[in-house]
């Protein structure tokens, strides 16, 4: 019965998509990805391989190939399936399921079924939860860029990653600065994460430079003069673990660099509450929280620049 209703839904999909150029493809799919995939079925809820997954890269269709969604779209619901709040533009079709309640999502290449969608339900800013089976999908991992030998990444947390980031992307040697969250124990967190629960991340910045230009120690302390050292339990009215100062240090000299500069503020009066830490892991914080003040059109409310050195 599985296998008829497959056969007869198939050509019902076939009527409205041309799979022709995908025939290999579909002849290699298992019963399972046949079930989901053409006869509109769905997998069990916490079986899928990527309900957790947060892994940085591109998830595709399974048939055709086509990318659907960004890991940074990807958000735990808590639902069973893998919830994304957003799409590839123009990848993702809406059609009215056959049970006049749903709105089901398909690929808009190929018609291969991918889930179901909901607006309304207040999980994410977006306001839309894109509910996918895993079976739909495959995830092509983001390759990591080499860089050349000099250019640098350096690592600081200095209360909201908003602030930091305005300030240290200004520098003239610098050439991206990037929000995120390093120094905790869970993989690739949220941002509602990291704020709700104990992740153990504090919000910081990447930034990357050309050491030509700018030094680390330039870097380094121009972090120490945009935020305030010495206040031990976050910063400014952002009270909370995940807005205690730090430096996160790639090796031994950074290391010793930022213990000069911390030796030199205690020797002018400042009582330094940054901790200096080994870098770990750096996840990126999703896109909306990229260059909020450029986008904003205003500044940071609780960094500014105060000569200290």
């Amino acid at each position: 019965m599985k296998f008829l209703l497959t056969m007869i839904l198939t050509i019902n999909i076939m009527n409205a998509f041309d799979l022709t150029p995908y025939k290999g493809k579909i002849e290699q799919l298992s019963d399972d990805e046949k079930y989901v995939l053409l006869s509109k079925g769905t997998e069990s809820p916490y079986t899928g391989k990527y309900t957790s997954e947060k892994t940085p890269g591109v998830y595709v269709c399974k048939i055709c190939g086509t990318p659907l969604y960004n890991s940074s779209d990807k958000f735990d619901s808590h639902c069973g399936w893998p919830s994304f709040d957003d799409t590839i533009p123009g990848a993702v079709k809406r059609v009215p399921d056959a049970d006049g309640r749903r709105v089901e999502i398909v690929c808009a290449t190929c018609g291969g079924h991918l889930g179901h969608v909901f607006e309304g339900e207040g999980m994410t800013p977006k306001n839309t939860r894109h509910c996918v089976n895993s079976i739909s999908l495959e995830l092509k991992p983001k390759e990591e860029k080499t860089l050349a030998s000099n250019i640098k990444k350096a690592y600081f947390a200095g209360g909201c990653f908003w602030g930091v980031e305005y300030y240290l992307e200004k520098l003239d040697g610098v050439s991206e600065v990037t929000s995120g969250f390093m120094g905790g124990h869970v993989k690739n967190p949220s941002y509602y994460e990291v704020v709700r629960t104990d992740t153990g991340h504090l919000e910081a910045v990447e930034v990357i430079y050309d050491n030509t230009q700018i030094s680390y120690k330039q870097i380094a302390k121009t972090f120490f003069e945009i935020h305030d050292p010495t206040q031990a339990n976050g910063q400014g009215p952002d009270i909370g673990k995940q807005y205690l100062s730090a430096v996160f240090v790639n090796d031994a000299k950074e290391r010793e660099t930022t213990n000069e500069l911390i030796k030199q503020l205690r020797t002018n009066g400042y009582d330094v509450a940054t901790q200096v830490l080994d870098a770990s892991e750096f996840y990126p914080a999703d896109e909306g929280h990229q260059n909020y003040y450029n986008k904003k059109g205003s500044k940071p409310y609780c960094h500014g620049y105060t000569k200290r050195f």
